[in-house]
């Protein structure tokens, strides 16, 4: 069954190009697009898809950070994945924690983009190896310690659950989830979760 997408930015003539690489990926489909964070809310509720891929900046109105927030505060919201050219340590973070499912940047290749959408569909974290460098600037660089928080985050990633089971089992947010998802896989220096989780492993962070 293929992932349902909504794209979200404000210059058609990009909308049309990731439109024709997911046109041609057997696993997505493409539902709906918007030019504006507002018109994204709208569509988001509308036409229900399971992913939407959104850029950060999008001209007049809301930006993608506060277009994010929007859409996940809605019940049964889809997941955000932010597809962008800026990469600014602030923006990253302020993403995730508005509940963003990851941070990819436009330059990446098509499979990736591909993998985000569908790692972001299941509720994985997506992060590129380049946008954890900017996690790791904000402040989780690779050497500082797990928060226990962190430690009980990475034990249940160790176990295969989703954002969604992270956030029932801890009695936490999706979007906190995320943002520790997000502070894991930087101080490990991970670029994904099974990455993490093996390097956990090696060095003895997990029971």
């Amino acid at each position: 069954m293929s992932t349902t997408v909504l794209l979200v930015d404000d210059h058609p003539i990009v909308r049309a190009g990731l439109r024709a690489v997911l046109d041609a990926a057997p696993d997505a489909r493409v539902v709906g697009e918007a030019a504006s964070g507002e018109e994204a809310v709208t569509a988001a509720g509308l036409l229900r898809p399971d992913v939407v891929l959104c850029d950060l900046r999008l001209g007049a109105g809301i930006d993608g950070i506060e277009t994010t927030a929007r859409i996940r505060a809605a019940e049964g919201a889809p997941e955000v994945l932010i597809l962008t050219t800026f990469d600014r340590d602030a923006d990253i973070l302020r993403a995730i924690e508005a509940g963003a499912a990851g941070y990819l940047m436009k330059d990446a290749p098509t499979a990736t983009i591909l993998a985000g959408i569908a790692d972001a569909a299941a509720g994985r974290t997506v992060l590129a190896p380049g946008v954890l460098a900017r996690v790791s600037a904000c402040g989780a660089a690779p050497a500082t310690p797990l928060t226990g928080r962190e430690r009980e985050v990475l034990a249940r990633l160790a176990e295969g659950a989703s954002n969604r089971e992270i956030a029932r089992a801890l009695f936490l947010s999706e979007a906190t989830v995320k943002t520790h998802v997000a502070h894991v896989l930087a101080k490990l220096g991970a670029g994904s979760r099974s990455r993490a989780v093996a390097l956990a492993r090696d060095r003895g962070l997990l029971d």
